[in-house]
């Protein structure tokens, strides 16, 4: 059977007798403990009775007056394995093995018994004997130091204890300090001028390590910097962060010889000052080219680039050209002909632009080239031509009383004049007949012909370069008689 007891150990009971003779309890070599013999005169003996075997195994014994057991097979052999499992500030936890021979009688329990440092009395820990292998003895005083005893007890007595080779010692568990450095603080931390820098840096350690501060390897500046510590973390502010914080600031914990340190890089930034000087270069068709200096002041970080702008003169509206621009020369391209520019150049980095620009003194004049036209040589093509017809006239057939019409097409240069024959006869001015001419296209309309119109038509074109006919035969059916 196991189980677990909790016992309180008080640190009077031993020293209220410190001047008076005090009865150690003696292990016989029999393996019992003596019982403890009276200090008065009129005080016998107590023999040793079964239904009490408790108090046999609490009482202590006076080294002069002891009165070994005889030999016994009734009572217990001495516990085996008896061990410490653990020990903090006021309690501390100590198990055994049950005893090889539990004796005739069989076993009632078990009797702790604790003997403080500097004295000699064994106290016993539990009144009566339980039937538990571990024990825990609670609310015990820091600093306690004593010896610890064990006993196994049956109806005839206590047997012989098993105890520990090295007292127990209470103190408060070292717990090795240790920092625990937030995520965003593992890297460099970045204020600006004027912000609050407020640094919470938990820590761990058993006892109350002490915390304290370095920037850049020297003391803090208390007018500046407040530190404020408490048993699980460290609290570093400022209220108005400045560049002169900028820095390694490192945290030590330091606890009874052991120490913990962490490093916090900050960094306190602010604006950039604008480039120093700017020179416009050289202008020429569109495009300007433009020199500058990078600022004397960065701002205590590294520039993210320039911005270029550039202003007409006429309108003074300023419109950005390049962002984050990281060279130091640049060409402005796309500039309007007949217009005068200026132009400005601002620093950047992490907290924006700077206050004010660095701008071009002289104006970049886009002036109109002057273009000289050189007409080269031109040899003009004769278009003349004699006509020719490229679609002659064809055959037709017509119905009386029905207008009908004839086409061809003719090419000539210079124009060429058309005349429409019938037979080998101009018909030019006869009213029976329209001719007409359009883009080269000549059509004769025959208004209601009759048979007597049938016959040979043609067409003549005339110019200075010479002339060309077609013909055609026109038949003019009359309708048949029944």
């Amino acid at each position: 059977m196991t189980g677990e007891a909790t016992s309180e150990a008080t640190a009077s009971g031993p020293e209220e007798t410190a001047s008076e003779s005090v009865s150690v309890p003696i292990t016989e070599p029999s393996g019992e403990v003596a019982a403890p013999e009276s200090k008065g005169e009129d005080q016998a003996e107590e023999p040793q009775e079964p239904q009490d075997p408790a108090s046999q195994a609490l009482a202590p014994t006076a080294p002069t007056v002891t009165k070994p057991a005889p030999p016994s097979e009734d009572v217990p052999s001495a516990p085996l394995l008896l061990t410490v499992e653990d020990v903090s500030s006021s309690s501390v936890t100590v198990s055994w093995e049950p005893p090889e021979k539990l004796g005739r009688l069989g076993l009632q329990g078990y009797v702790v018994e604790i003997c403080r440092e500097g004295t000699s009395e064994w106290v016993p820990v539990n009144a009566r004997p339980m039937m538990v292998t571990q024990q825990i003895l609670r609310n015990l005083a820091l600093g306690d130091k004593f010896f610890l005893r064990v006993a196994a007890v049956s109806s005839a007595g206590a047997g012989p204890p098993a105890v520990l080779d090295q007292p127990v010692h209470i103190q408060e568990i070292i717990e090795p300090p240790k920092i625990r450095v937030p995520r965003h603080l593992r890297q460099t931390y970045i204020r600006q001028v004027g912000e609050s820098i407020n640094l919470q840096i938990p820590f761990q350690g058993k006892p109350k390590p002490q915390a304290s501060w370095t920037h850049n390897g020297q003391v803090l500046d208390g007018k500046r910097v407040n530190v404020r510590s408490g048993d699980q973390d460290s609290i570093l502010f400022i209220r108005s962060a400045q560049r002169s914080d900028s820095g390694r600031y490192e945290l030590t914990v330091r606890l009874e010889g052991l120490e913990a340190k962490a490093a916090i890089d900050i960094l306190v930034i602010e604006k950039p000052g604008p480039p120093s000087s700017i020179k416009l270069l050289d202008v020429w068709g569109c495009n300007a080219a433009l020199e500058w200096t990078p600022p004397q002041d960065t701002g205590n970080t590294e520039l993210l680039g320039y911005t270029v702008q550039k202003a007409d003169k006429k309108t003074g509206q300023w419109f950005t050209v390049l962002e984050r621009y990281h060279p130091t020369t640049c060409t402005i391209s796309h500039l309007i002909v007949g217009n005068s520019y200026y132009f400005r150049v601002f620093s950047e980095n992490l907290c924006g632009l700077s206050d004010s620009a660095t701008s071009t003194k002289e104006l970049a004049h886009i002036r109109k080239a002057d273009i000289a036209a050189k007409p080269k040589g031109f040899i003009e093509r004769d278009f003349s031509e004699a006509p020719s017809f490229t679609q002659p006239l064809a055959d037709h057939t017509s119905t009386p009383g029905y207008s009908t019409q004839l086409f061809c097409s003719v090419r000539a240069s210079p124009k060429p004049k058309i005349i429409w024959m019938k037979n080998k006869m101009n018909i030019q001015g006869d009213p029976k007949y329209r001719a007409l001419s359009e883009q080269g296209v000549c059509t004769l309309e025959i208004r209601k012909p009759s048979p007597f119109d049938s016959g040979v038509y043609t067409c003549k074109a005339i110019n200075v370069l010479g002339e060309a006919s077609v013909d055609c035969r026109l038949e003019v059916k009359a309708s048949a008689t029944h």
